[in-house]
């Protein structure tokens, strides 16, 4: 194949959409600090999302930063997933604060609620879920568990946005939902991300706290720059009006997929979750040791037509050098398990059916060449 394919592509506006977007910066030269563009898509996200406040950043990661930092967690213990990118637990060591690593559910590959619970002391002040590939974390279990050890619940929902849990937004869940709009995510402004909080208290430190701690122009706190630029929030503007049809255009990619897949033997696909309305931001595949290849040698094949899987995620960010042996890492056999295993396959819009034919030959021809040769 001499076009190379990628996990993801960027969605992006017809380039005249874009400029007619942005034509009007150049009268008003307001090219940061809550612009008109910034202002408009707050207000459109927050329709979107169904939440009372939205917050836009400058990237998912700040808003992580800025959603553990309002709530003055200094020298606690967080417990959070090391199934996830490691932006979740950096932010949580940038903030003073010690990620403690639970286990993660064998069919949805998202934090355990079971195991978090085991995982709680004194030192704990909050839990950190991460809602993985579009499925959701267990809002209900989570939202039990918070309130019964007086916790706070913040939720990494980076692959989460546009999915539902029985009709509703999951940034109306937890204390603080935070996204990324990252050019690689589903919904995207170039770089950026927002913070959803519940509470109208906390969602005014988290403006202060993201324009370098002023109140009233004056400096009151420690804060960073995090507000987004005019330029990120038109290209969001461009990208939300058609986000609907391009997750519709995922969903039959991914349901294609599934129909090819669904019935390999030692192939584990991604579940159907009750309730939930996924976004189909990704296409896991868990290959296991039954279906007779590993994931390098998959992975060498497809490289071989051009095409990019990603291990997602690997390793797992307990594991990672810049974490390993310096903070308390509990046993999690499955996610260490499911690291070792797990392949996201090409997903977006526009990849052709054709294509995701190949991936899917590709796949099914390694499992019995290997199968044959033993």
């Amino acid at each position: 194949m001499s076009k190379k394919i990628l996990v993801t592509e960027s969605t992006m506006p017809s380039l005249t959409e874009y400029i007619e977007e942005i034509t009007d910066l150049w009268q008003s030269k307001w090219l940061t600090n809550e612009g008109v563009k910034v202002q408009k898509l707050t207000k459109q996200l927050k329709n979107y999302l169904e939440v009372d406040s939205l917050s836009l950043v400058t990237n998912g990661h700040t808003a992580l930063e800025l959603a553990l930092a309002a709530f003055d967690l200094h020298g606690g213990e967080v417990i959070t997933t090391p199934f996830t990118f490691i932006s979740t637990t950096n932010a949580i060591c940038r903030a003073g604060l010690t990620p403690v690593f639970a286990n993660i559910d064998p069919e949805t590959f998202t934090l355990d609620p079971a195991k978090v619970e085991a995982l709680i002391t004194p030192r704990t002040k909050a839990i950190l879920p991460v809602h993985i590939y579009g499925n959701a974390c267990d809002v209900e279990a989570f939202a039990d568990l918070a309130t019964k050890y007086n916790l706070k619940l913040i939720y990494d929902g980076a692959h989460s946005f546009g999915t539902k849990y029985f009709g509703k937004s999951l940034g109306q869940f937890g204390d603080i939902t935070t996204y990324s709009f990252h050019a690689t995510k589903l919904f995207n402004t170039i770089e950026g991300g927002a913070i959803v909080a519940n509470d109208e208290q906390i969602h005014n430190r988290l403006t202060q706290l993201k324009n370098f701690g002023l109140k009233n122009g004056e400096p009151v706190e420690i804060g960073l720059n995090g507000k987004m630029n005019e330029f990120s929030a038109a290209m969001g503007l461009c990208n939300l009006r058609q986000n609907d049809a391009m997750i519709e255009q995922r969903k039959m990619r991914y349901q294609y997929y599934y129909e090819r897949l669904q019935n390999i033997p030692g192939i584990q696909l991604n579940p159907q979750q009750n309730g939930i309305e996924s976004n189909a931001a990704y296409f896991p595949v868990l290959f296991h040791d039954t279906f007779g290849c590993c994931r390098e040698t998959i992975i060498d094949r497809l490289m071989k037509q051009n095409i990019f899987p990603r291990k997602y995620f690997y390793p797992l960010t307990s594991e990672s050098p810049s974490i390993q042996n310096n903070y308390p890492i509990q046993a999690t056999p499955i996610a260490h398990d499911y690291a070792q295993r797990v392949l996201t396959l090409p997903l977006y819009p526009n990849l052709e059916f054709e294509i995701i034919d190949q991936i899917c030959q590709i796949i099914i021809d390694s499992g019995q060449l290997e199968a044959n040769a033993s």
